[in-house]
């Protein structure tokens, strides 16, 4: 059985520790956290203490590649991915999500595959899962902010993330991108889009991205790894509301991957 996995960045605005309730409430399999500036979210012993609490494990760390993220626990780049990994293995979460590097971050950009290559080899237990982005548009031009690009499969890496809100950013096709990553893909972030050229994270089945079909197809792929809800529900006028939209995806992750949900376990 696949884990379905919520993202803490889908109750955003609520903090993680706000996470850890709802997934319990609605009968998430665990969390992936993304670390940000919320100090809980950064916080061994803090996780732990909620992980049990609700009885909700960790199974996925995303680590702090956000530009909002450039300055928690370290300016450093590697020094934030090696905390990642130790958060990760404390919490015995066997993934950890990083993006692919700025245009700008250019020495670490020069370093990455055979950084990943190192982490992995100092950290055995965990995948480092490397995530596809998408190219920027603006005022009818486009321009790309990672190096050597938003598809790290053109690179090639050992484990991958897959995002379908991404997919729809760049105007890819889900499924072609997966055929790409092959037997390497390890974790999914499950959201939809328009393909409008913008990440919009919607609730799976609300855009144009084949949501269902890839789902269905991970076991044909020999799929081995976790899929996390990634939405945004920070629109959202209440709890009641985002537990809902939340429900929504779970229900459509359990209906296509063919897992029982919790009332029919």
């Amino acid at each position: 059985m696949t884990p379905v996995l919520l993202s803490t960045s889908s109750v955003f605005p609520e903090p993680t520790a706000a996470a850890f309730e709802v997934a319990a409430t609605l009968g998430y399999d665990g969390l992936e956290v993304m670390v940000w500036n919320d100090a809980v979210s950064q916080d061994a012993g803090a996780l732990s203490g909620l992980s049990e609490h609700y009885g909700v494990p960790v199974l996925s760390v995303h680590a702090p590649c956000l530009l909002v993220t450039q300055r928690v626990w370290s300016a450093d780049p590697w020094e934030r991915l090696r905390r990642a990994a130790e958060l990760a293995e404390t919490l015995d979460a066997p993934t950890v999500v990083v993006h692919p590097p700025f245009t700008w971050q250019r020495e670490y950009a020069r370093g990455f595959e055979t950084g990943i290559r190192r982490a992995a080899k100092n950290h055995p237990s965990i995948r480092f899962a490397v995530e596809n982005m998408y190219p920027v548009r603006m005022a009818g031009r486009e321009f790309v902010p990672y190096s050597p690009g938003w598809d790290p499969t053109v690179a090639g890496f050992d484990d991958y993330t897959l995002d379908l809100s991404h997919c729809a950013a760049s105007r890819t096709n889900a499924l072609v991108l997966a055929d790409a990553m092959g037997d390497q893909l390890s974790h999914v972030h499950l959201g939809d889009g328009t393909g409008e050229g913008r990440d919009e994270h919607l609730v799976p089945g609300r855009g144009g991205q084949p949501c269902a079909e890839l789902l269905e197809s991970l076991v044909r792929r020999g799929f081995a790894g976790s899929v996390a809800v990634e939405v945004s529900t920070r629109r959202a006028a209440s709890r009641a509301e985002r537990e809902a939209d939340l429900a929504e995806s779970l229900a459509f992750a359990r209906q296509h991957l063919g897992t029982p949900s919790v009332v029919d376990a």
